[in-house]
């Protein structure tokens, strides 16, 4: 079945490649944009999807340069943006994060704004725009009317909350003053298989926990976990159900690390798990995923999360079990 044409941005990326692959396979035709087309030991996973001869193109744009995405986006139905600045060591956050977040959202909106072709955005939020408050109630689960708080991201210096709050808040403010129909989704933290044999940070850190690494994985403390799969379904549900409308929190299960690490240590008694944390004095907090779930997205387990992590990383190399 032809569901017509859709671009993707930053289409290279870890969950990008997950949704170009969910898309291609329900019969879309797929512009992706990436910083090099001709690069093609990175996007060789994108060739090798079922599909991707007939019904992908790759085309160059640049998140912080005006206009860029002008030819990928015009005659297309929907737009997936989920191109974001890379995390690294970060010395100027507004500068290296928060600002090229900012702008190149608005910039993929400008250019949403040219076509008169286009139905839907979905735009790729975060939970980390949804959590980190001042007071949250540990008996009421977070939903789609929370806002994590630009002040306390900032001085608790949380540049990667700080930069998906302050970019979903412009991407909504743009897109109701130019009538641009916007749905945005806030998944927790994506673990499953990584389609291209370069790990990302969030398949690298999950790498080190099941090695034994801690550090990481204590600065997180508590987290919501979600499949991969999941949340490019998520998204497909969302751009594809007429009545969908406003944010969608898109998680499976919400663990303190101890609770994570005795389900995947039993799973796994060989390798080199951390048995325990240090406990973080930190607020006790919950997802309601309902409003997703309304839409027919049923959550893999945490079992089934880790497994098919696992199982990916020792195919590629990345990781032996003894």
């Amino acid at each position: 079945m032809d569901h017509g044409t859709v671009c993707v941005t930053g289409a290279s990326g870890f969950l990008a490649s997950w949704l170009i692959k969910r898309l291609l396979l329900s019969g879309y035709h797929v512009v992706g944009t990436v910083r090099d087309p001709g690069n093609e030991a990175k996007l060789a996973h994108l060739w090798n999807l079922q599909g991707a001869k007939e019904r992908l193109r790759l085309v160059k744009a640049e998140l912080t340069e005006e206009g860029s995405f002008d030819n990928a986006i015009m005659g297309c139905a929907g737009v997936f943006h989920m191109a974001s600045p890379v995390l690294g060591q970060i010395t100027n956050p507004r500068e290296e994060i928060i600002n090229p977040a900012v702008n190149g959202t608005l910039n993929v909106l400008r250019s949403c704004k040219k076509n008169p072709s286009l139905r839907r955005v979905v735009l790729t939020s975060s939970s980390s725009a949804v959590r980190v408050k001042d007071k949250v109630d540990p008996r009421i689960p977070l939903d789609e009317s929370s806002w994590s708080s630009v002040e306390l991201c900032e001085k608790l210096k949380k540049w990667y909350a700080l930069s998906k709050t302050m970019a979903e808040k412009a991407a909504w403010e743009f897109c109701n003053e130019n009538g641009i129909n916007l749905v945005t989704v806030m998944p927790s933290f994506v673990v499953g298989p990584s389609l291209s044999p370069t790990l990302g940070s969030t398949a690298s850190d999950i790498l080190g926990l099941l090695q034994g690494e801690t550090e990481k994985f204590y600065l997180y403390g508590r987290m919501g976990y979600v499949h991969i799969d999941d949340v490019a379904l998520g998204h497909i549900l969302v751009y594809e159900h007429e009545n969908a409308e406003g944010r969608y929190v898109c998680n499976s299960i919400v663990l303190n690390n101890d609770e994570l690490v005795s389900i995947i240590s039993a799973r796994y008694p060989t390798l080199a798990i951390p048995k325990r944390f240090e406990q973080h004095d930190r607020s006790y907090y919950d997802f309601n995923s309902t409003k997703i779930k309304g839409l027919g997205l049923k959550f893999k387990s945490i079992e089934d999360i880790f497994d098919d992590c696992v199982t990916s990383l020792v195919t590629q190399g990345h990781l032996s079990i003894p």
